[in-house]
């Protein structure tokens, strides 16, 4: 890819957090960075005003192609980053490589008051070892993320031969503790807290979540409401841990995750790879739309997994998939062990799969054009009026102040896009007071009169007409148009209370709500407020000539020439105050320069 082409690419990337990796012109990856926003973050790589590093300018020269994959969290794409590191070993991630290894978190049960401790390798020790997380600011934000979760000692404190030696530290005030150098918690509430810190390491979150449920609904029968409701706190903070460290859950190893996202416009089939509970990397294909998700992903599930030979144990699918258990059959005896596939409904796996499905939209979205994303739209847009045709939009708006100077305007959109040389302005004839109705019907009479004359500019037949109102103005355009002999579907645009667009209303009333469709939404937001803008700078331009022109029209031997020099010289009727008879006469002739100037300096 050139370097235009990569920026491109760069800025299409979601304001997501997540994982980017570089590669090589021979497909090598030779740098994996993570990112809070993805857009932002590889962006700056691309950009001419970026100030580099020698080491980065490098790399950024070696680069050929960039992929990304979005995580749900920061945390996640932290330890996603170190996976892919320690599995591509990519050679411009020095620092990250010269890192002391992948370390394991221990808790070794056996002891009295037994830690949480990072080290180096497992030994056959009795103890418990769980990891790699990734390196070792990911293992220690696990030990500080379940130690904060349960209330555990982060103190240097030894127990039991520091217990009551002093005050508990400022940990526990902050609620960060639970104070166990205090006599008063006994080694076997410790115990029963530290296999709970064991039971999230492997990944059980509901189980810790079920047990202090149970407590809590106890402390609660008993009236004993403040342990309740630090219960209750745990609880929710159980909650969140689960959903934050889902990435690391090793009930998940061995796992692919489908993912599956499809506009009019493009389709992605992405499938996320995780291996021994960690995210490793992900695969996608860009296809073009099919007729349903469920055969979508029926079909390609069944070509990718028997063209591979892999290690996967278990499949996450989007959609229900009809023959899964013969395709189960089917795999087990291709890869000589079982394998599950699964569409999950709850807990983990519907989380897993919501990311799955984020990142095939997320690929689909960047390569789809701004052209098909229009055209995407449009063709919704037409489903939901139920038309054969349309391409080509016509839409009107009043505008008036106080009733004076009320014209109109007429947009025109074609394929869904504007085409401002077809559009046009009317100035109401006739109508002294607001009458938004008798404006309409006069402006449509104007407009398709023309049309049945065949005079330029006015010969196309619009495929639809979208009036700035609601069910009574499209009736009244209805009613104009039939009593000419045409016959066009016209349909109001009605808004919020935010004035926004928020569906099309017929004549009669029946609403098509348009606002659960965000393409759509836009669309026809973009027609009314480009109607609206164009209607209302009209109303402007003739009250600003209006008001710029009325006290020169008081002036002898002052006409519209005149006027329009004197303007055109000065920028404004302060300057034309102001201005010596000098000034005037370079201007107008002396007659003329005179009479304006009395005109405004009478007492001279």
């Amino acid at each position: 890819m050139t370097k235009e082409e990569l920026k491109d690419k760069a800025l299409s990337l979601p304001y997501e957090p997540g994982v980017y990796l570089m590669s090589g012109k021979h497909g090598e990856i030779i740098y994996v960075g993570k990112a809070k926003k993805l857009k932002n973050r590889v962006s700056q790589y691309f950009q001419e005003s970026a100030n580099h590093s020698a080491k980065t300018r490098l790399m950024v020269s070696k680069i050929d192609s960039f992929d990304t994959i979005v995580a749900r969290s920061e945390f996640e794409a932290l330890v996603l980053e170190c996976s892919l590191i320690k599995r591509h070993q990519p050679k411009y991630n020095i620092l990250l490589k010269d890192d002391k290894g992948y370390p394991y978190l221990r808790v070794d049960m056996r002891a009295d008051y037994p830690r949480m401790e990072m080290v180096s390798r497992v030994k056959d020790d009795g103890a418990a070892y769980f990891g790699p997380f990734g390196g070792r600011n990911v293992t220690q934000n696990v030990i500080d993320t379940i130690r904060l979760t349960l209330k555990l000692p982060g103190c240097h404190k030894k127990f039991p031969r520091d217990l009551d030696k002093e005050r508990p530290c400022l940990n526990h005030h902050m609620g960060n503790c639970d104070g166990w150098c205090r006599s008063d918690r006994t080694q076997e509430q410790y115990q029963e807290t530290m296999k709970q810190a064991v039971l999230l390491l492997e990944g059980k979150y509901q189980d810790v979540a079920s047990g202090i449920k149970e407590r809590m609904l106890e402390a609660a029968e008993q009236l004993r409401f403040e342990q309740a409701a630090d219960l209750r706190n745990r609880l929710r903070a159980i909650e969140s841990l689960g959903e934050r460290q889902l990435v690391t859950a090793s009930s998940f190893a061995q796992t692919d995750v489908v993912g599956f996202y499809q506009s009019e416009a493009r389709a992605c089939f992405a499938v996320l790879h995780y291996v021994g509970g960690n995210l490793l990397e992900k695969d996608y294909q860009l296809l073009p739309t099919a007729d349903s998700p469920e055969e979508a992903v029926s079909s390609l599930v069944k070509q990718y997994y028997l063209a591979k030979q892999g290690a996967v144990k278990e499949i996450l699918l989007p959609v229900p998939m009809e023959d899964s258990d013969l395709f189960e059959q089917l795999l087990s005896e291709n890869y000589g062990k079982r394998v599950r596939i699964r569409f999950p409904q709850r807990g983990d796996g519907v989380r897993l799969v919501d990311m799955a499905n984020i990142n095939a939209r997320e690929e689909a979205e960047r390569v789809t054009s701004k052209e098909e994303r229009v055209q995407s739209a449009l063709g919704q847009l037409r489903a939901m009026l139920q038309l054969e045709r349309l391409d080509r939009i016509e839409a009107y708006d009043i505008s008036n102040l106080a009733g004076s100077d009320i014209v109109a305007s007429m947009t025109v959109f074609a394929e869904g896009k504007p085409l401002k040389k077809d559009y046009k302005r009317f100035k109401l004839k006739g109508l002294e007071d607001q009458d938004d109705y008798g404006s309409m019907r006069q402006i449509i009479e104007r407009r398709f009169t023309r049309f049945l004359q065949g005079d330029a500019g006015f010969d196309i037949r619009p495929d639809a007409l979208f009036i700035d109102g609601g069910s009574v103005h499209a009736e009244v355009v209805e009613r104009q148009l039939a009593e000419m002999g045409i016959s066009i579907p016209v349909y109001g645009m009605v808004k919020d209370n935010r004035h926004r667009t928020r569906a099309l209303v017929k004549a009669g009333g029946r609403e098509i709500g348009i606002s659960a469709t965000p393409p759509v939404f836009a669309l026809v937001g973009r027609i009314q407020e480009e109607t609206h803008r164009f209607a209302i700078e009209y109303n402007r331009a003739l009250r600003s000539r209006r008001m710029r022109g009325s006290e020169l029209d008081d002036v002898a031997g002052v006409g519209p020439k005149r006027k329009a020099a004197l303007l055109k010289t000065f920028q404004s009727m302060a300057k034309i105050r102001a201005a010596s008879m000098a000034e005037l006469r370079e201007v107008l002739p002396e007659n003329a320069a005179g009479a304006v100037y009395r005109y405004f300096h009478p007492e001279e």
